[in-house]
């Protein structure tokens, strides 16, 4: 009997901590193992192992994207990528990636034709080919996101900043402090969230891709704010630059 109730209780402890090994920062990461490993699948055989207490990196994230595309499998977007979910200024495209998760200074999409990046990824140089020299990733510092809402909702402007910067921080896990300004225009129904990295060292541009694509399934509903940012009252759309 004794070591039946010890069976029992093992077999508890495994089924616990199977439920405990998820990545909350990424959906279609497999967990398991004890320690808990998650990954992620980039490419045919290829996964990476992901740090699942931080936002995954943005170069990541869009390269699990495009092959989940390409694969016909369901993406953050909620179905194939948008144009203006990642692009370099000329289409989406499939990244290559440092090991830590960064952009490779320099872009070729699988093909002949290169260019260089920043740290988001966006081109920012002329096309070339496959010689071209892209001698260091420049750093992305400002992100803003413009979100639009619909009709017929009234938002407090006095306390639209606070209450951005809180939800922003409490869902990505950073500062609150990133978030620099906020301005309204009611006309317009348009909000404009400025990020700056500042002297911190969050990776900005993935901050404003995990804003973009909560808001496109959309997650983002920023109205009632006496109880929370994602109240589900506000039809709103963003792109970040």
């Amino acid at each position: 009997m004794m070591s039946f109730v010890v069976f029992l209780v093992l077999v508890s402890v495994a089924a616990t901590t199977a439920q405990n090994c998820v990545c909350n920062t990424m959906k279609w990461a497999t967990c398991d193992g004890s320690p808990c490993e998650c990954k992620i699948t980039l490419a045919d055989q290829v996964k990476q192992t992901l740090e699942c207490t931080k936002l995954i990196p943005k170069c990541f994230l869009m390269k699990a994207e495009m092959y989940r595309a390409k694969k016909g499998l369901s993406t953050r977007s909620g179905g194939k990528p948008t144009d203006h979910a990642f692009v370099d200024n000329d289409g989406i495209y499939d990244p290559d990636c440092e090991a830590s998760g960064v952009f490779k200074a320099k872009q070729c999409n699988n093909s002949d034709t290169c260019w260089c990046v920043n740290s988001a990824g966006v081109r920012r140089t002329d096309k070339g080919g496959q010689d071209l020299k892209c001698e260091k990733l420049v750093e992305t510092v400002w992100v803003q996101a413009q979100l639009k809402h619909k009709d017929g909702v009234n938002l407090d402007q006095a306390q639209l900043k606070s209450a951005m910067a809180k939800a922003i921080a409490e869902r990505y896990s950073v500062d609150a402090k990133l978030v620099t300004d906020v301005t309204y225009d009611k006309d317009s129904r348009t909000i404009l969230v400025d990020l700056k990295k500042g002297t911190s060292n969050v990776d900005i541009a993935t901050v404003g891709y995990y804003m973009e694509k909560d808001v496109s399934i959309p997650v983002w509903r920023p109205c009632t704010f006496g109880q929370t940012l994602y109240s589900p009252c506000l039809g709103i759309h963003t792109y970040v630059t």
